[in-house]
């Protein structure tokens, strides 16, 4: 089973939402959860409603059956200085090496430096144990850079080849890539049921599987229910005005009687339109019905058929529906639940 969870997707796809559950997931029933963030957004901070997280591991959510969300947000710099202290002990000198902004050129102009600093941060993670031998956290999910940039993100051995081909700096991206090309690891990525997340998502898949690192599963964010039934939906479709007219005679919308039957009675009904009910002011709603179902049923088979497109990929599949009210706390618990369900990730 995976320990160390990196979870990406095509912006607005909701990945650092599916991050956060996915943590508050894997921690239950007493086990911890390390969710770290490595692109300084703060974005978890803003998802579990708190401060913005400092560049240190602090519990930050409890999940159910008393497990805890511990998080982290990864600063290259800091990083940088974490390094320079544990390979060259370098102490003060390496506080003066940032006054003089030496570390900020340095990540600036070795990318691969930049990257093998934020994944090796949460790599330590994942191999850390405590006195006891037993391992600090049971699982580490990464809230990781999009899918367009995960695969070179996590390929960090071929980024500092040509910085490094012996030394410290080598050795820690060697390092980096036995946890990242491990069984310990499962990259995950986050879609939404329409073409160009489908379609990043399928590439991402290819180029991740072509560079030997593993992914895990997809999850499908924001799903709807579907409003119509198969047959409901086939009529949507045909645009079938008549049944539409019966249904709303039936509701008492635009029935058979007439606006003299309305006088007579020393009453004028009308609707919201202003038409006199019974002239047939039902009609004035069908064409919007008519569309919006057509709409609907345009969206159904649409996504039926990107589903059918992540299916195809061969992974494991994960669903998280929309929340019309947005996800607060409460609905982060809830899709965790949601995800829980769905069987081990």
């Amino acid at each position: 089973m995976s320990r160390l969870h990196v979870v990406s997707g095509k912006g607005g796809t909701g990945k650092t939402t599916v991050a956060a559950a996915l943590a508050l997931a894997l921690a239950t029933e007493g086990r911890r959860t390390l969710l770290v963030e490595v692109e300084g957004r703060q974005g978890i901070a803003q998802v579990f409603e708190t401060e913005a997280l400092p560049y240190e591991e602090r519990k930050i959510a409890v999940a159910p059956g008393g497990g805890e969300v511990h998080a982290l947000a990864i600063d290259a710099e800091r990083a940088l200085l974490d390094y320079l202290q544990m390979f060259y002990k370098l102490g003060s000198a390496g506080r003066a090496l940032k006054k003089l902004g030496a570390i900020d050129f340095a990540t600036t102009i070795a990318p691969g430096l930049r990257d093998v600093l934020l994944t090796g941060k949460a790599c330590e993670a994942v191999r850390r144990k405590d006195k006891r031998g037993k391992f600090v956290y049971d699982a580490i999910v990464m809230d990781a850079p999009p899918t367009g940039r995960i695969t070179r993100f996590l390929n960090v051995n071929d980024e500092v080849a040509g910085l490094a081909r012996i030394g410290p700096i080598h050795n820690q991206a060697q390092a980096v890539m036995r946890v990242l090309k491990s069984p310990e690891t499962a990259v995950h990525l986050v879609t939404l049921l329409e073409e160009m997340p489908v379609q990043e998502t399928a590439d991402g898949v290819a180029e991740l599987r072509a560079a030997g690192l593993p992914v895990g599963g997809t999850v499908i964010n924001m799903t709807r229910p579907a409003v119509l039934d198969t047959g409901d939906l086939d009529i949507a479709a045909r645009g079938a005005r008549t049944g539409i007219a019966k249904a709303l005679a039936q509701a008492g919308l635009g029935g058979p009687r007439r606006a003299d039957d309305h006088l007579k009675a020393g009453r004028r009904e009308t609707s919201p339109a202003g038409a006199v009910a019974g002239d047939g002011w039902a009609d004035q709603l069908i064409d919007p019905l008519l569309e919006q179902a057509r709409e609907h049923a345009e969206r159904v088979e649409l996504e039926r058929v990107q589903y059918a497109e992540l299916t195809g990929l061969g992974l494991p599949t994960y669903e998280l529906e929309l929340l019309p009210e947005g996800v607060d706390l409460a609905g982060l618990y809830r899709l965790a639940r949601d995800l829980r369900k769905q069987g081990p990730i």
